[in-house]
């Protein structure tokens, strides 16, 4: 099955309606269980540590659907694909972070580190513009 079937697949398996159950058996590590059923009773996060349990499952599927069609249109579409630059500068307005206002020095920050650093972060970046800018301060 090529990926946009699968992608397809799952997408219409989430998407039903159906309350129909499957009984099945998982193997988890017991300090997972035990937090799991602290979380139910003491915080009320769900009515059960099964509804919890699917809940996160849900959510996994979900983000790794939407990665796989965001992977799949950036194959297709590579012009489309966000800098490093570009991801530092998202990542300092999204953090509220001061250099947010100073997109300029982020993307120099990752003209330096992606020759230095390849598969750096933007994250990585922001930290590397303001220790560049703390360091000319």
């Amino acid at each position: 099955m090529d990926a946009s079937a699968v992608i397809a697949r799952i997408s219409a398996l989430l998407d039903e309606g159906t309350q129909e159950t499957s009984n099945t058996s998982m193997r988890i590590p017991t300090a997972l269980r035990d937090a799991a059923a602290l979380a139910v009773s003491e915080l009320g996060v769900a009515p059960s540590a099964t509804a919890l349990t699917t809940a996160a499952l849900r959510a996994t599927l979900e983000a790794v659907v939407m990665q796989a069609v965001l992977d799949e249109h950036y194959r297709q579409h590579e012009q489309a694909r966000p800098s490093l630059a570009d991801l530092a500068v998202a990542a300092a307005e999204i953090d509220g972070h001061p250099l947010a206002a100073e997109p300029e020095r982020l993307r120099q920050a990752a003209a330096e580190i992606s020759g230095r650093r390849p598969g750096a972060s933007a994250d990585e970046v922001v930290l590397w513009a303001e220790a560049r800018a703390f360091a000319a301060a």
